[in-house]
């Protein structure tokens, strides 16, 4: 992978998208952006910025065209409307077809841990169909599998704090006992770029060094923010619904029933070698003072005009 030769970046101004195109420009690399929010690019940016319409392959054939690499983070995190995961899984495939037709040299593709085509959890049926598609595409590619990203501007992390910071109990499905493998996104970064540069045709888990349980690290954020919540255990099926019940409040998409079956069923676990660095539970200790300040809502980010925020 040559110096200043032109990457692209799906969802630049994104979460996971922003960081590969900070660590791609660090690199030396020019970066153009395939995004479906223009409107959320910096004043000043040394981007390239283009649309990520996925009803005009001709327009991606040619924003894809003298392209090293595509790193692909697209996705949707759950359905809404007509945006569903078979929506995802059919743009994905216009967007590997163009990347072949264009002659991308190599896609560096953001997938997750444990995709199946046999799974219950529609996320992660889609993204195992989203790795097939990328396979028949015929473009030389390497795929990276996160299970839970942190640090940054991350939500996951951030409105459990807020909740931390609010509310009187903390209600945690089960025994908290299943585990996690969070990576930071920088970690992340540096491995979807480190992926570019290779040539062979490989797929990792991307995992920070720290097994955690779920009970583990909510219990390490409230001692980060200095929360008084009471950390309470209810059965798990009850999770789906107190979720709703906040979703109503906050106006937003807090925690989906599948995501929290999938999370209770080790989804998010991995036992492949750590490729990321940064471990969670100093992180929460070092920022706890800023996690939880304010809430992020998915919806707003997503689906809608962002009003100003819950504080």
């Amino acid at each position: 992978m040559a110096e200043g030769e032109l990457d692209v970046v799906t969802g630049a101004f994104s979460y996971s998208g922003a960081a590969i195109s900070a660590e791609l420009i660090s690199r030396g690399r020019r970066v153009r952006t395939l995004t479906g929010h223009p409107g959320r690019a910096p004043a000043r940016t040394d981007i390239d910025i283009r649309p990520l319409d996925f009803a005009d392959a001709a327009g991606l054939t040619r924003s894809l065209q003298g392209v090293g690499t595509l790193y692909n983070t697209y996705w949707v995190r759950f359905s809404r409307g007509q945006v569903t995961h078979d929506l995802a899984v059919r743009n994905s495939r216009v967007l590997f077809a163009a990347a072949a037709q264009a002659g991308v040299h190599r896609i560096v593709h953001v997938s997750i841990t444990h995709p199946s085509p046999d799974s219950p959890y529609s996320y992660f049926r889609g993204k195992a169909e989203v790795e097939q598609a990328l396979a028949d595409c015929g473009v030389p590619h390497a795929i990276a599998r996160p299970a839970v990203l942190f640090g940054g501007n991350g939500v996951l992390l951030n409105n459990i704090a807020w909740l931390l910071r609010r509310l009187p109990v903390f209600a945690v499905g089960g025994r908290g006992d299943y585990r996690l493998r969070p990576i930071h996104v920088d970690d992340l970064a540096r491995l979807c770029a480190d992926l570019g540069e290779r040539a062979d045709t490989v797929t990792v888990d991307a995992v920070g060094p720290q097994p955690v349980t779920f009970a583990a690290m909510v219990a390490a954020i409230k001692s980060a923010v200095g929360s008084r919540a009471v950390i309470v255990r209810v059965p798990g099926a009850l999770i789906p619904a107190l979720a709703t019940g906040l979703d109503l409040v906050l106006r937003d998409t807090l925690l989906t029933a599948g995501e929290y079956r999938a999370m209770a069923a080790g989804m998010a676990d991995s036992d492949a070698p750590a490729t990321g660095r940064v471990v969670l539970t100093d992180w929460i200790r070092e920022n706890g003072d800023q996690l939880g300040r304010h809430y992020a809502n998915e919806l707003d980010l997503h689906f809608r005009s962002a009003p100003a925020q819950a504080s």
